[in-house]
């Protein structure tokens, strides 16, 4: 979990200066009607309801209030677009596999996460945020599965990866391998962090700037 070494990744520096300046909320959607204009490159986040998301998009920005934070799974019902440093747009997506919602609600949470995914060509990566203790559930290979078919590349980030035992983040990190390692859309490294510690939000900065540079976006 040791972030990378700056004297050997130059996006490192990168990454870290992506993320320094302005992150403003520019749009929230709740349907495909009300998307905002394909102007940037898009940059999503998507996971559970209750996989620690805004968490660690606030710490990723360095802002405590950038993404609504909430002790009630749920809380997210719609894209979140912010316009970071003028560069990109992230967009914090509702979480997903809360069952205490009613069960409409949650329909069409999900059909918009799904139609958004398969219809943004601006849309560079989703970043697919998986509770290190728990590992893949079905319900985020649903979400995987329409990621592959709808060819969107996106790259699996563990949270919560300082509550795992000694050895443990290893072994989720070799199980998480063996399940993407013939997914069409996956890019193979996987990315463990704690919004807590601060371990692994230069390695996810430096992803970010990388995928920027190879969009022309960087």
């Amino acid at each position: 979990m040791n972030d990378m070494d700056p004297d050997t990744d130059p996006f490192i520096e990168t990454g870290r200066k992506l993320f320094a300046g302005e992150a403003d909320f520019i749009w929230a959607a709740n349907s495909l009607t009300n998307l905002p204009p394909m102007s940037k490159v898009e940059i999503a986040f998507a996971g559970r309801s209750n996989v620690g998301k805004s968490s660690l998009v606030n710490a990723l920005t360095g802002r405590n209030t950038l993404a609504r934070t909430s002790h009630t799974p749920g809380r997210t019902q719609q894209l979140n677009f912010f316009d970071i440093g003028g560069r990109f747009h992230l967009v914090d997506m509702p979480g997903y596999g809360y069952a205490a919602v009613e069960k409409a609600k949650v329909q069409a949470w999900t059909k918009l996460i799904h139609d958004y995914l398969r219809g943004r060509s601006s849309l560079a990566r989703v970043y697919l945020l998986i509770d290190a203790r728990h590992g893949i559930k079905p319900v985020d290979e649903t979400l995987l599965e329409t990621l592959d078919k709808a060819a969107v590349s996106y790259q699996i980030v563990l949270t919560k990866a300082d509550e795992l035992k000694p050895g443990g983040i290893e072994e989720r990190l070799a199980e998480t391998a063996v399940n993407i390692a013939k997914r069409a859309a996956a890019f193979p490294e996987i990315i463990p962090t704690s919004s807590r510690t601060g371990a692994g939000v230069a390695d996810l900065r430096t992803s970010v700037a990388r995928l920027l540079s190879e969009r022309g976006a960087g």
